[in-house]
């Protein structure tokens, strides 16, 4: 009886670490799946002529501040941009350079960069 109780508590532990393995691959997967934000930086230099170099100065007040905003939200709001979802007739025509990866990378960047968004209402 005591030897059934062992063989059960080592098949639990191997359970137990193989469910730690894969919480760590699929960990690992997405954050190799995400944005690069050193390459972001690197290609963010033609955003910065109307975001600001810091993404957090636009030139014009109607233009959005992309520091700190989300990385989803900015990648998506490229892929629309791209797609012709979302017009503008600035960032449609930029956006249509732009590889899945190179969108990624932007967002990365802007997205870990100290943001001023406020709450307006």
């Amino acid at each position: 009886m005591n030897s059934a109780l062992n063989l059960k508590r080592e098949a639990m532990n191997k359970l137990w670490i193989a469910m730690i393995g894969l919480f760590a691959m699929v960990a690992a997967g997405n954050a190799l799946a995400g944005g690069d934000a050193a390459k972001g930086k690197e290609k963010a230099a033609i955003c910065g002529t109307c975001h600001g170099p810091d993404g957090n100065t636009p030139i014009m007040p109607e233009y959005p501040r992309l520091a700190g905003q989300p990385d989803d939200y900015l990648e998506k709001a490229l892929r629309d941009y791209k797609s012709g979802k979302r017009k503008n007739p600035l960032m449609g025509p930029l956006a249509q350079n732009l590889s899945k990866q190179d969108m990624k990378d932007l967002a990365a960047y802007f997205s870990r960069l100290s943001g001023d968004l406020k709450v307006k209402y």
